[in-house]
């Protein structure tokens, strides 16, 4: 710890422990409220994929369905009122079979390219209609003996078969028909252009839509989702108009065997996510919880930046009465041996008599400044500082509070020069001015060497009278020549010394000469030694000094 810092108050430090244990708290509850969040919107989000499943497994039912009634069953029918099952019956066209008997069935021999039959026992193929390619005709021999015999159902009496051959999509629907004796003999059936059943998708979707109305609440089916129905291998059979991003999406299959293979695929719309759950889909909290975490940590930093500048405001002033007591001391201190030596009569000559009255003199000049200066403070923090400025020439003023501070620094041996340019005039309250330079005397002489000559200059610059203190000390350094200007403010290499000051000099002078429309500012001294204390005042007028003619200069001091 540096000398005569202070610990932390106990008080400041209780303080500053429950701010940051608020930031943690309002942490938390923030961190919690976001997991409440997830766990809502997970939850939300569980729901919407169900009704996507269940919108997915009605779409292929109902489409099973369409598919099974008006097309599969109307087709197998015309294919067995014709009877080309007979081992000598002759295999007819499709246009050639019998129309639907339903007026809602689709005409399948629109649709279909060739009828085929195939004899399970010879593995004879035969067509009628279009001719299938080598390709196609293969792949029926060998897909329809194993597939009659896992996939065919005896009660349904048909099955289909939805697969790409050579290079198209193709849906072959037929039936077996059996001997007398109860045996499979053949498989009779036909091909079908999968492009022509895209109308039996949509088929029905009023009546049985994507999701039961109650969850709905009445928005159609175009706008509830989208839909893509594939084969297994991936190849896209029938796709919606509008589609939707996979938000909320889940995939099903046909339930029965005569469309194994073939899966659907339903996304629901994600901006109507919001009306299928109740209450709504949770709404990110995120950026109100950051806002509300940062608010609170920003509180809680200015909390304890308020904290901090308040100690050390309370040590700043500690050490302001410390120093105060300091100056108040050394001249009473100085009066009072000095009264007593003159009144107890234990001088032994005149110009003892005349020392003691001269020292006598000076500390109660030093101690009228200092009393100035805390007056000016303490209005200054009442903001009660009032000022009275009159036009009058400056050069006099100078001149007079330099000669009625030179006895004040007698006691270093301090030599005081003058170059004042007469003829300046300004509005100044002549009190506040000598007050001011007062204040720059005193700290020259304070932290200056003894036996040093300071100058003090007056002359016009821009338009603008200045006046300048120039020491032979030991200088500001440049980082810290606009912070003396603050109260209680000392330079690191004083704050140690035996150099006693009360931190507000150098503020009231600047805050007097602001009150008069000034600055003041700290530079180098001339030739790269001591300091220059400069006072902007601004003018009335113009100069009155004659052309090219030089400042005044006078050199006096007081005798010791």
């Amino acid at each position: 710890m540096e000398p005569g810092s202070r610990p932390p108050r106990p008080r400041g430090v209780f303080i500053a422990a429950l701010l940051l244990l608020t930031l943690a708290l309002a942490g938390a509850i923030a961190l919690q409220a976001y997991r409440n969040f997830l766990g809502h919107k997970a939850t939300a989000e569980r729901v919407l994929h169900d009704y996507a499943r269940l919108a997915a497994a009605r779409f292929a039912s109902r489409t099973e369905m369409n598919f099974y009634y008006e097309n599969f069953l109307p087709a197998i029918d015309a294919l067995m009122r014709a009877k080309p099952g007979a081992p000598d019956a002759l295999l007819p066209a499709p246009s050639r079979l019998p129309g639907p008997t339903e007026p809602h069935s689709t005409d399948f021999r629109k649709l279909a390219s060739y009828t085929f039959r195939y004899d399970l026992k010879t593995g004879k193929l035969e067509t009628a209609g279009a001719d299938p390619s080598p390709a196609v005709r293969s792949w029926l021999r060998d897909t329809l003996p194993s597939h009659h015999r896992t996939v065919y159902d005896p009660k349904e009496r048909l099955s289909a078969i939805v697969h790409t051959v050579d290079g198209d999509s193709r849906s072959v629907i037929y039936t077996v028909v059996k001997d007398r004796a109860g045996t499979p003999r053949t498989i009779v059936g036909l091909e079908e252009d999968t492009r022509g059943l895209e109308p039996l998708y949509t088929a029905d979707q009023d009546r049985v839509p994507l999701l039961p109305r109650p969850l709905t609440g009445g928005v159609g089916y175009d706008s509830l989702g989208s839909v893509i129905v594939a084969e297994a291998d991936g190849r896209e059979l029938y796709r919606s108009r509008v589609q939707y991003a996979p938000t909320f999406a889940a995939r099903d299959s046909f339930e029965e065997p005569i469309m194994g293979g073939v899966r659907v695929q339903v996304a629901l719309r994600p901006d109507l996510a919001p009306k299928l759950v109740i209450g709504g889909l949770p709404r990110s909290n995120v950026p109100m919880l950051l806002s509300l975490l940062a608010l609170t940590a920003g509180l809680v930093v200015a909390a304890l930046l308020q904290l901090r500048r308040e100690y050390e405001l309370s040590q700043l002033r500690a050490d302001f009465v410390s120093g105060v007591s300091h100056e108040l001391r050394t001249p009473l201190a100085q009066i009072r041996m000095f009264s007593e030596t003159l009144l107890l009569g234990r001088v032994r000559s005149d110009g003892e008599r005349v020392r003691s009255l001269e020292i006598v003199d000076q500390e109660a000049r030093r101690l009228t400044h200092l009393v100035e200066n805390l007056l000016h403070f303490s209005r200054s923090e009442r903001q009660a500082t009032r000022l009275s400025p009159e036009s009058a020439p400056l050069a006099p003023l100078v001149r007079e509070a330099v000669e009625a501070f030179a006895p004040l620094a007698a006691a270093r041996g301090v030599t005081f020069r003058t170059e004042l340019r007469d003829g300046l005039v300004a509005p100044v309250d002549a009190e506040a001015l000598r007050q001011m330079l007062v204040n720059l005397l005193d700290n020259a002489v304070k932290y200056g060497p003894a036996d040093q000559t300071i100058t003090v200059g007056l002359e016009a610059a821009d338009g603008k009278a200045r006046i300048r203190v120039e020491d032979q000390g030991p200088g500001v350094p440049a980082a810290d020549r606009e912070r003396i200007w603050d109260r209680f403010w000392r330079l690191e290499r004083d704050r140690g010394s035996a150099v006693a000051g009360t931190g507000i000099g150098l503020s009231v002078v600047r805050e007097l000469v602001a009150l008069h429309g000034g600055r003041a500012w700290a530079e180098e001294g001339r030739g790269g030694t001591g300091a220059r204390f400069v006072l902007e005042l601004p003018l009335v007028g113009q100069p009155q000094a004659a052309p090219g003619a030089a400042p005044m200069r006078a050199d006096f001091g007081a005798t010791a």
